[in-house]
């Protein structure tokens, strides 16, 4: 449908402020941008409609009153745009996904064959995410310098493992185990350990099992002994050669077998990309 040439001006004048919010509020900005195509296309609709009602011959179609009705379709269509699950509200969900700027929604738990625990993420409150990512992106960067892996892909996958660090696996006294990434703790592994009651998916069914978690001395161990895992393990040697992208790590990680749930790699991507929007936001 083509734009109304006359109000071409304005438009321009609402991109140029539309430009400026983007800069503090992304978010803001991709509400205004899809209430506002709502709107326009509302006015086509309601033109439409006249239009066809004058072909019809049912209202008279006299100039004189063109600008009034023409101002009153503007009135009606931005009172009917912006209304909770409209056609605003989708494609403003839809563009957040896109950009990375919706928080992880939970879509059913996951099952970790690194942890066998649900895993189910976390959807925290901004200043929570920003918080984690600016706890451990020094942590996630030094790992980075000799590992390859990208310091934001860290971050992304021990957010979704750790709730965004709301659910980390806790040591007998209570103290955190700095494991991030639920590795569990193995026959070869030979350091501290964490055991804690988890809810593992066997045969499809969710039952309560006591689990061996690797305990770390630090998240910087945390970090490193997951970057130990993805190089050493033959299991993960694509993900990190054919991961040059965020959505490619993520489905790499899910076709190696690092979990069972078949939206695990959607999941990951959208945690990543939040996590590297932080950072950028942070830096």
């Amino acid at each position: 449908m083509p734009l109304p040439t006359q109000s071409l001006a304005a438009d321009v004048r609402s991109l140029d402020a539309l430009r400026t919010k983007a800069a503090s509020d992304p978010r803001g900005a991709v509400r205004e941008a899809a209430k506002a195509f709502e709107t326009l296309f509302m006015q086509e609709v309601l033109k439409s409609m006249r239009a066809a009602t004058l072909r019809s011959g049912l209202m008279d179609g006299d100039s004189g009153g063109q600008l009034g009705t023409e101002m009153l379709d503007q009135q009606l269509a931005t009172r009917m745009s912006g209304l909770p699950g409209g056609l605003a509200d989708v494609l403003a969900r839809q563009l957040e996904r896109q950009l990375g700027l919706a928080l992880p929604q939970p879509a059913g738990p996951a099952a970790s064959p690194v942890t066998g625990e649900s895993r189910a993420p976390v959807q925290p409150p901004q200043k929570a995410a920003a918080s984690f990512v600016q706890q451990h992106t020094e942590a996630a960067r030094r790992v980075e310098q000799h590992s390859g892996i990208p310091a934001g892909f860290m971050i992304g996958q021990a957010a979704l493992e750790s709730g965004w660090g709301r659910r980390e696996i806790l040591n007998a006294d209570g103290s955190t185990s700095h494991n991030l990434f639920g590795i569990k703790a193995g026959p070869g592994w030979k350091g501290p350990v964490a055991e804690i009651t988890t809810t593992e998916y066997i045969g499809g069914r969710p039952q309560k099992v006591t689990a061996r978690f690797r305990a770390y001395a630090s998240y910087d161990e945390s970090f490193a002994d997951f970057a130990r895992l993805m190089k050493d393990n033959p299991r993960y040697a694509g993900v990190i050669a054919n991961g040059g992208t965020v959505a490619g790590f993520a489905q790499n990680l899910q076709k190696a077998g690092y979990a069972t749930d078949p939206a695990y790699a959607e999941k990951l991507t959208r945690v990543i990309n939040t996590a590297l929007r932080l950072q950028r936001s942070l830096a």
